[in-house]
Order: C-alpha cells, then sequence, then structure tokens
C-alpha cells in the first residue's frame, strides 16, 4: 500500500479500461485492478467477480486516517458503489464488442515466379484500342476479341504495361462487350519481377475458354500523371499545348491479327503528330478527321510484345487539375440523425507554367471577356440533396468567395481560390458539410444498419479532376461490430481495407472507424457507392449516455463528499 496524505483519495489506475478519470476519486482502485485481469472472460463471471472486489470493506482500501473520514461520513462511499460496478461494467462489456474490430488489410496482388512469361494460348483476332484525351486524363479502352489456339481451356488473360505505366495505372475494369449484364472479371496485378521493365494484369474470364472458342473482352482504364506541357513555360495569356507519348500498336501479350489505334483529342487543334507509312508505302498513318486519328487498321499480324513509339502534341486549354491527396471523413451519428462529412485536398496544377511573373492587373483585365485560360478559376461541388452547413477554409482560414445552393432535389457548393492557378502551383482546402441520415442509414430488419455513401465526391469539372492518393475514413457510432465493407471502386485501385477504433470526445472505448486506402482515380468513380453493413446494441446506444450521466452524477457526489470535510485545528 502507498503511503498518501491524510485525507486523500485512492486514484483509479486502469488503463486496459479507460473509465472517465471523473470517477477515480470514489474509490475505484480495486475495481479496475480486478477487472484488468478479467480481459477475454465471460460478461456472467466478469460480473460475479466484480462483485466480489467491490463488496470489500471501503476500510481495506484506505489508511488509517481515511478511515477516520469514512466513520464520520459513513454513506460518502458505499453510495457510490451500484455507480461503479455499473460503469465498469459497461466498460468490460463494451471490451468484448471492440475486441471483434481487427485490421482487415486488403491486396488485389498476385506474386509469380521471376522467370515467368505468360504462356502464348490466345491469340487476337481483332482489336481496337480507343485512347481518350479529351480530359486532363488518359483514358484508354481495348476491345478485343480473344481466340483460344491451345489445345486446353484457359481462364487467365494477360495484359503488359511498363513499369512507369504500372505505378500509373488505375481504375481498371474489364467487361464482357456482347454481355451487358455480366459483371466485372476479376483483374489482379501480376508481381513477378520488380527490376522488369515490363509488369501485368492478371484477367480471370468467368468460365474456361475451351480450344477454338473466342470470348470478347472490354478492357478500360486511366493514366494518370500521363501529359508533358510543350513548351513548359508559356505567357499568362497564351495557349496551352500537352503531349503524350504511345505505341501505334495496342499492349498485347498475344499476337494480333488485325488492329487499330483511335486518339480522340479535345479539339481539331493537333499540329503536331508522329506519321508511320503503311507496308505498301502508299498510305501514311494516321487519318485525321478533325478532333481523331486512326492509326491503322493493320491487317498483318502482329507478333507479341510489338511497340510503335508515337507521340500527339494538341491545345488543351483548361487547366490540368491533379489531387495529389485527398483525405475524407464520414462521422455517422445515431443520436443527432446526422451524417458529417470532411474533405482535405491537396490540389496541384500540372499545366504549363509561367514564363513571367504573374500580372493581376492583367489578369483581371481579361475576366470582362472570359477567353479560354489553362488557369483554375472555380471549383464546382455537387453534394447529396438536403445537405447542410457547407463551409470552405485553407491553411490561411475560412474562404469567404464561396456560394452554397441547398433545396430538396440537389445541393450545390461552388468555390473560388484566394487567387487562380496556373501550372505548377499548388491549393491546399477544406470543404465540409452535413447530411441528413434519413436517406444515406437504413434499419434492417435483424435491427443491423446499412450505410451507403458516395465512395467519393469531390468537384465536377468539364476538364475532370484525377486523384493520386484517396484516404476514406468512416467512423461509425461506438460498439459497432460485425462491420461488412463493399466498393463500387475497382479491387485493382484498393490499396488497403482496415477496420480499427478512433477515439474522440466522450468515448468510452472508442468509434468503430472503417479506413480506406484507393489509388489512381478520376472524378469518373465520384457516384460509385461505398456499402457498409454493421450491428449495434441497446446497450451500445445508451453507453455515453449513461457515463456522462455517472460522470456528472461521481462529480456532484465528490463535490458533496468534500464539502462535508472539517478542517481546522484539533486541540
Amino acid at each position: 500500500m502507498e503511503k498518501r496524505e491524510p485525507g486523500t483519495w485512492p486514484a483509479a489506475k486502469c488503463s486496459s479500461l479507460e473509465l472517465p478519470q471523473l470517477l477515480a476519486p470514489v474509490g475505484m482502485g480495486n475495481v479496475c485492478h480486478s477487472a484488468k485481469s478479467l480481459t477475454g472472460a465471460s460478461p456472467q463471471h466478469l460480473f460475479a467477480e466484480l462483485c466480489t472486489s467491490t463488496s470489500q470493506d471501503p476500510s481495506t482500501l484506505t489508511t488509517p486516517g481515511e478511515r477516520t473520514l469514512h466513520e464520520r461520513n459513513p454513506h460518502s462511499i458505499p453510495s457510490m458503489k451500484p455507480l461503479s460496478i455499473a460503469s465498469a461494467l459497461l466498460g468490460l462489456l463494451a471490451a468484448s464488442v471492440a475486441g471483434s474490430a481487427s485490421s482487415q488489410p486488403k491486396s488485389s496482388k498476385v506474386t509469380l515466379p521471376a522467370e515467368f512469361k505468360p504462356p502464348q494460348v490466345f491469340k487476337n483476332a481483332n482489336l481496337v484500342h480507343i485512347i481518350s484525351l479529351e480530359k486532363n486524363y488518359v483514358k484508354e479502352q481495348i476491345n478485343v476479341l480473344v481466340e483460344n489456339v491451345s489445345k486446353k481451356p484457359q481462364d487467365e488473360y494477360f495484359l503488359p504495361f511498363t513499369a512507369d505505366q504500372m505505378a500509373r495505372v488505375g481504375g481498371f475494369e474489364v467487361k464482357d462487350r456482347k454481355d451487358t449484364n455480366a459483371g466485372p472479371f476479376k483483374a489482379e496485378v501480376v508481381e513477378y519481377d520488380p527490376n522488369s521493365d515490363v509488369q501485368y494484369y492478371r484477367i480471370r474470364l468467368p468460365a474456361k475458354l475451351k480450344p477454338g472458342g473466342q470470348q470478347t473482352l472490354g478492357m478500360s482504364f486511366y493514366l494518370l500523371k500521363a501529359y508533358s506541357p510543350l513548351p513548359a513555360s508559356i505567357k499568362q495569356d497564351e495557349q496551352q499545348f500537352l503531349s503524350y507519348g504511345f505505341s501505334a500498336y495496342a499492349p498485347s501479350a498475344y499476337p494480333t491479327s488485325k488492329q487499330k489505334t483511335e486518339i480522340k483529342a479535345p479539339s481539331s487543334a493537333i499540329p503536331d503528330y508522329t506519321k508511320i507509312p503503311a507496308k505498301d508505302d502508299k498510305t501514311i498513318h494516321p487519318q485525321k478527321q478533325g478532333a481523331k486519328l486512326t492509326y491503322g487498321p493493320f491487317n498483318q499480324e502482329i507478333p507479341a510484345g510489338a511497340v510503335s513509339p508515337a507521340h500527339v502534341r494538341f491545345e488543351f486549354s483548361k487547366p490540368v487539375s491533379h489531387m495529389a491527396n485527398l483525405d475524407r471523413d464520414i462521422e455517422v451519428s445515431h443520436w443527432g440523425g446526422n451524417v458529417a462529412f470532411e474533405e482535405r485536398y491537396t490540389l496541384l496544377h500540372r499545366g504549363a507554367n509561367l514564363s513571367t511573373p504573374f500580372n493581376r492587373v492583367k489578369w483581371q483585365q481579361s475576366q470582362y471577356f472570359n477567353p479560354p485560360s489553362m488557369a483554375l478559376k472555380e471549383l464546382r461541388f455537387p453534394l447529396q440533396p438536403g445537405s447542410v452547413g457547407a463551409y470552405f477554409t485553407d491553411t490561411i482560414g475560412n474562404v469567404s468567395t464561396s456560394k452554397f445552393r441547398s433545396g430538396k432535389r440537389e445541393a450545390l457548393l461552388e468555390l473560388k481560390p484566394r487567387y487562380p492557378l496556373f501550372g505548377g502551383w499548388k491549393y491546399p482546402f477544406t470543404i465540409g458539410w452535413n447530411s441528413n441520415a434519413a436517406p444515406l442509414l437504413r434499419k434492417t430488419g435483424n435491427g443491423g444498419y446499412v450505410l451507403k455513401v458516395p465512395f467519393m465526391e469531390g468537384p465536377r469539372q468539364p476538364e475532370g479532376v484525377e486523384y493520386g492518393q484517396i484516404n476514406i475514413r468512416v467512423l461509425l457510432p461506438e460498439g459497432a461490430s460485425n462491420v461488412k465493407i463493399h466498393t463500387g471502386v475497382p479491387a485493382s485501385s484498393i490499396i488497403e481495407q482496415s477496420i480499427g477504433l478512433h477515439k474522440t470526445y466522450l468515448d468510452t472505448l472508442g468509434r468503430t472507424a472503417v479506413t480506406i486506402r484507393a489509388q489512381n482515380l478520376v472524378d469518373e468513380f465520384r457516384d460509385r457507392d461505398l456499402v457498409i453493413s454493421y450491428e449495434t446494441t441497446t446497450l451500445d446506444l445508451l453507453r455515453k449516455p449513461l457515463v456522462v450521466f455517472g460522470s456528472v452524477l461521481a462529480v456532484f457526489a465528490a463535490a458533496w463528499a468534500v464539502g462535508k470535510l472539517e478542517v481546522g485545528f484539533s486541540k
């Protein structure tokens, strides 16, 4: 027994239960000590042990000086015993629920031997490669008729990428071109030799393709950080041109009998592009029609892995917006019937830099005519209908140049940064809002809950927006268990999924936190859903009010006990 001055109270030392410190002055020391050794025991056993430990004579917990004080106020400590038992029991029961919240890392990569080479079991009978440069990211589509040329059924198709491309590929999806109702095929990144310049995606066909059989595949993906401004620096009022390098032959791990590549530019202003002579030397590829370039069709067989380097330079009089990082927090409140959102962005303009210092006077004069400009002037965020309380801040503080309209059918947040963004400029900012939980949170028949929110929202711009890293954290009510996660985003873009605890105000054990990390996504995925199902009990819902009530009651009881003390000098 440690020595204390007469008249002092024993402090609670129970870090595993994390009971509110307000309960410490009412003699919770032994209760916490006994409960600490009961982790993992049944609730009945815990309750029995708690009753045994708290049924001791209060005099055994105090010094002789304190025992004299108890004799003066015999009801001060025993009156708090039921509250001590209830508070400790609430914490222990919650621990059994929170223990189920464990990390669940998720990976969509497959490891193969270092000497791996895709077996030549397929042939591309016909292939069409479409490259869209209409937004500030590249969208590629490969529609191919695959034929099994081996003597055995096959169900694995490989698509090659360079190591540089693999780090920037996102949103990889594969579907059946003939059957629109068929779900996306399983696609995984293959890891076999980190030093190789060629990496692969492995696509699982829904069923083994028999020898001689054919399957139509529609593969789509996005390439981020794909453009290079050319020239790299321009004047404030000059037009911006971007350059993109590609292969006139579609990337393939198998021989291709017939193929063509189409380039779609944002406008017909394409001053430079690579020209390739045909085998007959009578025609030159590509054929230009307005904003479209067509390489092919190439009717001769192209061997596996063949590359024909090409590049195109085109006018892009829009900002090249790149969200280097997005941190998205979603907090669910059952008591308030509210879902709170907060998003923190790191925005970077990847367009051409200014060759001369920024001229504010010239900029203001040009706004009267509103000419096309590569500068980013505003952002438009469509939000959930009925959203309220929107705010817009940056590193300096609140930004007043915003407009928010909310109604039953739509809600729109329009932002204007403190300054226009030109190439190479960076702007971190934060937005947030609240939404009614009724349209987002549903209660199931078995007493559980299903939360359905957009995986990502973000600005909707005509030129598009690309996202390098996305970190989503969903804070569920305290005690939520049996958590299940489903996303509409391709699994190849999900880096990690985990379930843990997050402690905030007035929490006893902490709220269940779902964390999802994704990479290389674009604004076309802003309408994909994030669905989380979980279960809570009546005790989970009442835990916080009971703890708050018990803590306040303990404070008043402690104040009453202190007020009964007789301070003075004895004769």
